[in-house]
């Protein structure tokens, strides 16, 4: 059997593992795997096959429609009239709604990612019998592992 578990870089870590070989599972039974996290920055544009759910597009959209339904209304009076007033007011509005999206999104949505949540950081793996699957899990568990999964 093996059991697969993951751990952030802490001290329980060594904790399960000095206790896994105390209850008999010999050392080249275990292994500790060190995961490379993520460093490079999310694209900022999808594709048709990749997508995030992050969207620039909204906002500059919203406010685009809004500033030309105004430049329109207001250019019946100035000199290019309602149809350049739109037009401009709707590249404007939606330059500013693309700078307001992506300001949010480098600011704001980067603080929350790097603060937010547990990452797994280590992968342990555990060749173990069956009659002692239990008995590592429970360890595993006792020792803050993050996930654990067992595989016949």
């Amino acid at each position: 059997m093996q059991i697969f578990s993951t751990y952030e870089h802490s001290t329980y870590l060594e904790l399960a593992i000095t206790a896994l070989e105390e209850i008999g599972i010999e050392n080249e039974k275990i292994l500790a795997v060190s995961l490379n996290n993520r460093v490079e920055e999310r694209r900022l544009f999808d594709t048709l096959h990749r997508a995030d759910g992050i969207s620039l597009f909204d906002k500059g959209a919203a406010i685009g429609t809004a500033f030309s339904v105004i430049g329109a209304s207001v250019g019946f009076k100035l000199e290019w009239g309602p149809i350049y007033w739109g037009l401009i007011g709707a590249a404007s509005g939606f330059m500013l709604g693309f700078i307001i999206d992506y300001l949010i999104f480098k600011v704001i949505h980067k603080r929350k990612r790097q603060i937010r949540g547990k990452k797994s950081e280590v992968v342990l793996i555990i060749n173990c019998t069956k009659d002692q699957v239990e008995k590592v899990e429970k360890i595993l568990w006792e020792n803050l592992a993050l996930g654990v999964a067992t595989v016949d």
